[in-house]
């Protein structure tokens, strides 16, 4: 394969990675750093490191995450062989040997695996749709002083602003099989249900908390990256609703 053949296989393993998320951080790998390396050789084998904040971070989502991304880049045409490796975990060797036998969650980990990794997807991802939703709507609050919160059980999807906010909002919601048509309302819940009137500052309170949990423990996790892998900085992105820092890591990497 020629030198350019596997820049640009390397290229499609990026924006391949680019759809893995971390399922409680609810970013994706490659903007949070985990994404050590990416690798392919002449025969068309693509390996690709994970590294991750700790090494007794939870099995379950980094098996998750490492799981998603083998499936992401197996799907690339030209990858004719995956390798995906989860370094410095207290896990490694067990959720590696897994991955290579294309084992499973259960097969990995056996009587361990508490629950079915399916079952964990779809609570992050309620989680996720539950923080997207609070944000979008927390930010058309901003944009419309004179809409006050008892109000926002009338908002639909088709009132919200195009703004990452909003698209990553709709992603959630597709990703849960809720409604993405403009007259759909936003302040439901993870069933598409609307919430009573008199409810709608409560839910979104409580939708808030776990948006500000959610960001909390990435800012955390961040950080805790850059402390063990001070190389990571450059590859962290900033969060596709949050503006851009003036110096981010990598614009200082020539």
């Amino acid at each position: 394969m020629a030198a350019e053949a596997l820049e640009q296989l390397e290229r499609a393993a990026r924006r391949a990675l680019l759809g893995v998320f971390d399922p409680e951080l609810d970013e994706p790998i490659t903007d949070l750093g985990f994404v050590r390396s990416i690798q392919a050789s002449n025969d068309g084998r693509l390996t690709v490191h994970l590294r991750l904040p700790t090494s007794f971070c939870s099995p379950n989502f980094a098996y998750l995450m490492a799981s998603d991304a083998k499936d992401a880049l197996t799907a690339l045409p030209g990858a004719e062989e995956v390798t995906v490796l989860l370094d410095d975990h207290h896990d490694s060797d067990m959720i590696n040997r897994g991955l290579a036998a294309d084992a499973g969650y259960r097969g990995t980990f056996g009587e361990e695996a508490e629950s079915d990794l399916e079952e964990l997807r779809v609570t992050f991802r309620r989680k996720a749709h539950t923080a997207a939703m609070e944000r979008a709507l927390t930010s058309l609050l901003r944009e419309r002083p004179e809409l006050d919160e008892g109000r926002l059980h009338d908002v639909v999807l088709g009132d919200l602003p195009d703004a990452p906010a909003t698209r990553a909002l709709l992603r959630r919601r597709t990703a849960l099989g809720l409604g993405t048509a403009p007259a759909d309302p936003v302040l439901v819940d993870e069933h598409g249900h609307r919430y009573p009137p008199g409810e709608t500052p409560l839910r979104l309170r409580l939708a808030r908390a776990v948006r500000i949990s959610i960001d909390g423990n990435a800012h955390f996790c961040r950080g805790l990256l850059r402390t063990r892998y001070p190389e990571s900085a450059a590859d962290q992105s900033p969060r596709a609703w949050e503006p851009a820092r003036a110096t981010s890591p990598k614009e200082n990497v020539s």
